[in-house]
């Protein structure tokens, strides 16, 4: 069941690749619904990065999720049901010749999305609920 308020949009669904791209669409439209183009492109990024770390460690599972606003900005946040924390890889400058290209680990260079999401956002965290699972949030001000 989709729940929406004027400032609230809370979306369950299946932890999957398609769910990225149907929070990144529910994202575009209630952005620009709410005049905060200026931010579309930051948020875009981080809808895709807590998506798809939900996804990724609570393969067909229900995640949850939400987009909202408060006086201070935007607030995206995914729910799933892993009592595993994110845990996100040290910053470091890469190359090119730090990455592993060949066809069979060319998927495998990951794992740096945590980082952007804090770089890209004015607060970004990790909240345990009480019922189980956690909460990835990041809090994006225009």
């Amino acid at each position: 069941m989709v729940t929406t308020r004027h400032h609230e949009l809370i979306f369950p669904m299946l932890a999957s690749p398609a769910s990225i791209g149907v929070a990144r669409t529910l994202t575009d439209a209630r952005l620009r619904n709410w005049d905060n183009s200026s931010i579309l492109d930051d948020a875009l990024l981080i809808v895709t990065e807590l998506v798809t770390n939900a996804a990724e460690i609570t393969p067909g599972k229900k995640i949850v999720f939400q987009l909202s606003r408060d006086a201070g900005g935007i607030i995206i946040a995914v729910w799933d049901s892993s009592i595993l924390m994110p845990e996100p890889k040290p910053v470091v400058e890469l190359t090119l010749e730090d990455l592993d290209l060949s066809p069979e680990n060319f998927d495998n260079n990951g794992g740096w999305g945590l980082p952007l999401v804090e770089a890209l956002s004015a607060s970004c965290g990790v909240t345990r609920d009480p019922k189980g699972g956690k909460w990835v949030w990041a809090h994006l001000t225009p």
